[in-house]
């Protein structure tokens, strides 16, 4: 189960609208270990393209350094599909090297009268997907 903050998801929520019709990205990190996000980190979608997101290079290097400077690690990474359902596609399933994160998807797809708004977060590792149920809280 991923337990978020009601002031993270909120943040990640507005992020995959302001950046809507592109898909948004980015990093929620936390102590390591402990599972528990805690600090959000929006990325730029490198792609900039409404059907795929990309962390750029260079800015990833550098968040990874950060975050290993500050002892954590990425317990969420969160992109938006912006025409589709909140659920990895084959592309998203590929890149998913993080077999201890969350991946958290965001449907905009309302946004555009296209479908329902979803958040929702899985386990991927080795290919396989598992859906897991969110629980948002006021803090931790």
């Amino acid at each position: 189960m991923l337990t978020i903050t009601q002031a993270l998801y909120d943040q990640i929520v507005a992020h995959a609208r302001e950046d809507h019709p592109d898909e948004a990205c980015g990093v929620v990190a936390g102590p390591a270990g402990s599972g528990r996000p805690e600090r959000f980190i929006p990325m730029l979608n490198a792609a900039r393209s409404p059907t795929f997101y990309e962390f750029d290079s260079q800015d990833l290097l550098k968040l990874y350094r950060d975050m290993d400077d500050r002892d954590e690690e990425p317990v969420v990474i969160y992109h938006s599909h912006t025409a589709t359902e909140a659920y990895p596609s084959r592309t998203d399933i590929s890149y998913a090297n993080e077999p201890g994160a969350h991946y958290v998807l965001v449907s905009t797809a309302d946004a555009d009268s296209a479908g329902e708004f979803q958040f929702r977060s899985f386990r991927i590792v080795a290919g396989e997907v598992a859906e897991e149920p969110v629980k948002v809280v006021e803090a931790y």
